[in-house]
């Protein structure tokens, strides 16, 4: 087979009208709002009108991501795709890409190979708008917090004690901490400041959480933009709403909330919405998407953010907590290579044989796999990415040690043959669909917010528990003190480790994760629990995606993988 780049086989693919996927979906064309050909947002009044029962719900997850790559998006993408090839009515519900990562380090992130979504191009770059009203809407509110200090400041807002950041979607390390509102009086109030990616706004983890209008302005109204002057047992929290700002800020966010319908290379519908980081967020899309697409479809597949110990346990704990969705079946993905490099292998040796690194770094898979089956009781299959040079020794070695826990290994080939390639994983999630499970949450939300913290570095990441700073056993005393001890929590780690340092890879035992700061997210209804050296602005790489992106005379873009 020809090796073609993933925009190549992109381009080279002819899309059906976005109004024909609708209309095998069962979506009516009153429903949809189109943005050209190939793209169109779904009103959200499909979902009130509908009387379609849900499908089956599969989520796809992974074992912590390495430089070897995995391939869970591509793993989504080729599994909607299989089981449409297998006869069955399937839809996939994806995160939008950030541009901070396709210009950083991905170069795109709408699956890969023939194993995509498309327009490609569109959906890495602008897609629908969705983001830039985002940011729009978390910096008028920035504006406005300001703007009220500068006019009087009848709410008392200390401006040390502002939390809301301004955001950009771009990886811009330069913009982390900032001062302004220099120049003299007419300019501001100086202060110290900074920015947040726009994917980690909460304003992001709101739209993604609503469930409609009325919703999404309840959320947007509790959002605690900072805290008055006083004392700390003296100090209130101040709002969006206190500056009401949330009518202007939903306005932004009108068609953001929509979810946006495209397709897969072989037309299967896909719903692309929302984009948290999981490391910094609650990584999952909307919950509006994920809803729209088990109404369209008997299976519907949906991906969490980086390994299962963050994306899929924030989906489970947090998503599924407040939308009463359950998953009939999960997938890790997982890569020979990639095990290999848990177990200590450098890149550029991933690909000779080596059993014993295979076996020094399964555990991180299995400490995923047994998460999912013994702590959510969720059935569970793991599909391995296919490499030429995975050898049978090492293929065998997988599968022996998963079905020691019960769990199948399929051999995935989307990447190179689309849904063909994704049959025998569509088979097995089908027949897993049929099993019976017993979900249930990792934590309950009684108990003081250091126990579910306690609770998820013990249950999931397999560590002795956390240890709090001095400053952040303080917040979590102040956050219970105002009512907010009964929230789910968003742990805030590195994607690279199941501890708080990425440099530690398999499943390590015996270790503390450190919390250094705890925040509390109103409008989205979590607390933010942050580890390690975990940022919510990252950086560009040394030599970053966005030196290979370019674009031709006739339009066409180049570099995006």
């Amino acid at each position: 087979m020809e090796m073609r780049s993933d925009i190549e086989i992109a381009q080279q693919t002819t899309l059906l009208p976005i109004t024909e996927i609708a209309k095998a979906a069962g979506i009516d064309e009153k429903y949809l709002e189109q943005y050209g050909r190939n793209k169109a947002k779904i009103d959200l009044s499909f979902l009130r009108e509908t009387q379609r029962e849900n499908g089956k719900l599969i989520l796809v997850t992974a074992i912590n991501p390495t430089p070897a790559g995995e391939g869970k998006t591509t793993t989504s993408v080729g599994l909607a795709d299989g089981l449409s090839a297998i006869g069955k009515k399937a839809a996939v519900a994806l995160r939008e890409p950030s541009l901070g990562p396709v210009f950083g380090v991905k170069g795109g992130a709408a699956g890969g190979g023939y194993a995509q979504v498309v327009p490609m191009e569109d959906i890495n770059l602008h897609f629908t708008g969705d983001f830039h009203a985002i940011g729009a809407a978390n910096n008028l509110l920035a504006a406005m917090i300001d703007n009220h200090i500068y006019q009087g400041n009848a709410l008392g807002i200390d401006p040390r004690k502002i939390t809301w950041k301004r955001c950009v979607d771009m990886n811009d390390r330069q913009l982390r901490f900032v001062t302004d509102g220099l120049g003299g009086r007419t300019n501001g109030v100086p202060r110290e400041d900074g920015y947040d990616i726009t994917v980690a706004s909460e304003v992001m983890a709101v739209l993604c959480l609503a469930s409609d209008m009325a919703d999404l302005k309840e959320r947007l109204s509790r959002l605690i933009v900072g805290y008055t002057y006083g004392k700390v047992s003296e100090q209130k929290p101040v709002t969006a709403g206190d500056l009401h700002a949330q009518g202007a800020m939903a306005a932004l966010l009108k068609d953001a909330l929509k979810p946006n319908l495209v397709q897969t290379l072989e037309h299967t519908p896909a719903i692309v919405h929302g984009g948290p980081f999981a490391n910094i967020a609650h990584g999952c899309n909307s919950v509006t998407a994920t809803k729209m697409a088990l109404k369209i479809a008997d299976y519907c597949v949906t991906e969490a953010g980086f390994g299962a110990d963050l994306g899929a346990e924030k989906f489970l704990d947090i998503k599924c907590r407040m939308s009463g969705l359950r998953p009939n079946a999960v997938v890790i993905v997982a890569t020979v290579r990639a095990l290999k490099h848990n177990g200590g292998v450098e890149k550029a040796k991933l690909g000779e044989e080596n059993l014993e690194a295979l076996r020094a770094g399964l555990p991180n898979l299995l400490r995923h796999v047994g998460n999912i089956t013994n702590v959510y009781g969720l059935p569970c299959v793991v599909a391995l990415n296919e490499f030429p040079t995975d050898t049978e020794a090492e293929l065998a070695l997988v599968r022996e040690e998963c079905a020691k826990l019960g769990v199948n290994v399929v051999l995935s080939q989307v990447w190179a043959k689309g849904g063909e390639g994704g049959k025998a994983l569509a088979e097995e999630v089908v027949r897993l669909c049929e099993q019976p499970s017993h979900f249930s949450f990792a934590y309950e939300l009684e108990g003081s917010i250091e126990d579910k913290i306690n609770t998820i570095v013990r249950r999931i990441y397999g560590g002795k528990g956390a240890v709090l700073t001095a400053a952040a056993a303080k917040q979590a005393r102040q956050l219970e003190e105002m009512g907010y001890g009964q929230c789910p929590v968003c742990m805030a780690k590195t994607q690279y480790s199941l501890t708080d340092d990425p440099t530690k890879l398999g499943a390590p035992e015996d270790f503390e994760v450190t919390v250094r700061n705890l925040k509390i997210s109103a409008g989205a209804g979590f607390i933010v629990a942050l580890t390690g050296e975990i940022m919510t602005m990252p950086g560009l790489p040394k030599v970053p995606a966005a030196e290979r992106i370019d674009v031709d005379d006739e339009g066409r873009i180049t570099g995006l993988f």
